[in-house]
C-alpha cells in the first residue's frame, strides 16, 4: 500500500531484526494486558436482571405508623468468580400493611431502583434522602438517633445496606477521638451529672442533648463545652 509522505524527510534510519522482534513482543503482550480488563462487567442499565439476586430485609419500625415497614434491597454480582467481582445494588422494594403512603413508596422505589441501574456512584442517594424533612416533626428511633422523616429513615437503611456490601467504607474515629470520648465519658459519670435512670436502649446519658452533625442525643457539657460523645463534634473546636 502506498503512503503519500506530505511533509520534507529531515533524517531516516534502518530497523533492525532484533528492533521489529522486540516490537512484536511488546505489542503481543500489551494486548495480553488489555484483554482481561475488556471483559469485565460494570453496571449499567441495559444490564438484563438475573434469575436470582441476593437481598437482605430490613425491618423499620417507626412511632408514626402501627406497623413496620420491610425495606428489601437486591443486589448483582457483578464478575463472579474472578478478581474483579463486584456486588452492586440493582432493585429495592418497600413493603407494609399500612397502605396510607403506598402511593409515594411505590414512586420511590422506581425511582431509587432506576438510579441502582444506571450504575457509577449511587452512594449520593443517602444524603438526598436524608435530608428529607417531615412538616409535622420527625421522631427519636432506639439509641436516640434524631430522624427528620421517614424517607430519611429510608434513607438510614439504603446507607447501612451499601456499609455492609462496601459501597460505603467506615472511616470511623481514630485511636486519639476515642480516647478523648472515653476520657470525657468518664469524667462525666465521675461527677455525678449522669442520671441513674437512663434510656434502656441509648447508651449515653439521659441529660444528653441533641447533636447537631449526627443527630443522636449523645451531647453533653463537660468543662464548660459541649461535646457529643457519638461523633466527637465539640462547640470548642
Amino acid at each position: 500500500m502506498a503512503t503519500k509522505i506530505s511533509k520534507k524527510i529531515v533524517s531516516y534510519g534502518v530497523v533492525s531484526e532484533e528492533e521489529k522482534a522486540v516490537a512484536a513482543v511488546e505489542t503481543s503482550s500489551s494486548i495480553e494486558k488489555d484483554e482481561p480488563t475488556s471483559n469485565v462487567i460494570h453496571m449499567h442499565e441495559k444490564l438484563e436482571r438475573p434469575e436470582m439476586l441476593l437481598g437482605s430485609t430490613y425491618k423499620v419500625k417507626t412511632p408514626l405508623t402501627e406497623h413496620a415497614l420491610y425495606v428489601t434491597v437486591n443486589d448483582v454480582v457483578l464478575n463472579q468468580g474472578t478478581e474483579h467481582e463486584l456486588r452492586r445494588p440493582f432493585e429495592v422494594f418497600i413493603n407494609s400493611k399500612n397502605m396510607d403512603h403506598f402511593q409515594w413508596i411505590v414512586a420511590l422505589t422506581r425511582i431509587i431502583s432506576a438510579v441502582f441501574r444506571k450504575g457509577g456512584d449511587v452512594t449520593f442517594l443517602v444524603e438526598e434522602l436524608r435530608s428529607v424533612f417531615d412538616p409535622r416533626g420527625g421522631y427519636f428511633k432506639r439509641g436516640g438517633k434524631f430522624m427528620p422523616s421517614l424517607v430519611a429513615e429510608i434513607g438510614e437503611v439504603i446507607d447501612q445496606h451499601l456499609r455492609f456490601i462496601g459501597m460505603i467504607k467506615d472511616d470511623g474515629l481514630d485511636d486519639h477521638q476515642k480516647r478523648f470520648l472515653e476520657e470525657k465519658r468518664e469524667q462525666f459519670d465521675a461527677a455525678g451529672q449522669s442520671k441513674v435512670a437512663e434510656i434502656a436502649e441509648s447508651s449515653f446519658p439521659a441529660g444528653a442533648q441533641l447533636c447537631n452533625k449526627c443527630n443522636t442525643k449523645a451531647m453533653i457539657k463537660m468543662d464548660g463545652c459541649m461535646t457529643c460523645l457519638n461523633c466527637g463534634d465539640s462547640k470548642c473546636g
